[in-house]
């Protein structure tokens, strides 16, 4: 759907709460991943767009992996790790200096080894001087010299980010080159179908996570596949939260719409059984106030029945269209309905957009 030029990928990989989100806001240079005490806060895999020394890279922050365990969730979090793991060009494995070596570190070491990446050891949490003694341990991982930093404290970062850029491809993206760069946001109400949406889109079963519980997605997730960058964005206006969790979400929302961006599209998912909430009717008053072009996917569509389909899409049709939405198409992120002539609207959206920055 979109091509781009290749940009080094680095992923942050390692066993819960070891710093990894941490050092991934300090080097995004803006708090993207959740920080906390909890491990498993971090689910699925976060990216960020970084730069040191004039080299552009993306940073891919992901869950701890547990690598033995029975949990689904956290079965969930190591396949995203995985994942990351096969698509990335560099892996930071962080440790922890103060804990020291676990066995889960070096279970997490052999099936580094196994991926035949670079793989840079950090050890992190080494605040002062005097600990630099605790990283001779992890001499015995195998993966050559551990680099002790201190998130917190900014210590050792510069000397981990010019290791990583050693390893980086030769063949960086151009500035121009990156000006056509399109990533493609789905927005919607929690548990509205957006995850599943994504999964469709890419012709992958649970690439995004999937969950019946409305409010999973809690961060802002890019899953690339075939060089398509598509945009999971936390639901809004899920009224059974707390005012905390509903202010950080619409954070992140914001964060996403006022970062500066190149030809960004966006799908707005309506379930197409209801009419649009007052949440619904906000965000797509917000999307026509600032120009963001979009089209509305109607979800559940499987839900209806066939004689009911022309008249609902006609229905929703004259209600967007005031609202400057460019396109209005019936799917289903269940049974795949429809997902064909949305990619195809998308292609076309995508085609516009390249050809305006002509």
């Amino acid at each position: 759907m979109m091509c781009m030029q290749h940009v080094p990928t680095i992923a942050i990989v390692g066993r819960p709460n070891v710093g990894k989100s941490a050092i991934f806001n300090r080097m995004a240079g803006r708090r993207i991943a959740i920080v906390h005490d909890e491990p498993g806060v971090t689910r699925d895999r976060i990216y960020g767009e970084c730069e040191w020394c004039g080299r552009k890279f993306t940073l891919v922050d992901t869950g701890g992996i547990e690598p033995r365990t029975d949990d689904i969730l956290l079965k969930q979090m190591r396949r995203q790790a995985e994942i990351a793991i096969d698509t990335c060009d560099v892996i930071l494995f962080f440790t922890d200096g103060r804990t020291g070596m676990t066995a889960d570190d070096e279970d997490v070491a052999t099936m580094l080894r196994k991926s035949r990446k670079p793989v840079i050891l950090v050890v992190n949490k080494v605040d002062y001087q005097d600990m630099n003694d605790n990283i001779y341990d992890f001499y015995a991982l195998g993966l050559g010299d551990p680099f002790p930093i201190s998130a917190t404290n900014m210590l050792g970062l510069g000397d981990l980010l010019d290791e990583m850029v050693k390893h980086f491809p030769q063949d960086e993206q151009t500035e121009d080159e990156e000006e056509h760069t399109i990533q493609i946001a789905v927005v919607g109400r929690p548990n509205v179908g957006k995850s599943s949406l994504i999964n469709k889109l890419c012709s992958r079963k649970n690439l995004a996570r999937v969950s019946s519980t409305p409010g999973k997605t809690a961060t802002i997730n890019f899953y690339s596949v075939d060089d398509c960058y598509f945009v999971d964005l936390p639901g809004y206006g899920y009224a059974k939260v707390s005012n905390a969790d509903r202010e950080r979400w619409d954070d992140l929302i914001n964060s996403y719409f006022e970062a500066p961006r190149h030809h960004t599209l966006l799908v707005q998912l309506l379930d197409c059984r209801h009419a649009p909430s007052a949440d619904d009717e906000q965000m797509l008053r917000y999307l026509h106030y600032h120009q963001i072009p979009y089209v509305v996917a109607l979800t559940k569509a499987d839900k209806l029945k066939k004689s009911q389909l022309a008249k609902t899409l006609e229905d929703f049709e004259n209600l967007c269209r005031p609202y400057g939405c460019q396109k209005v198409v019936l799917t289903s992120g269940e049974n795949g309905y429809g997902i064909p002539e949305l990619q195809a609207v998308l292609n076309a959206a995508v085609a516009a957009g390249e050809q305006e920055a002509e």
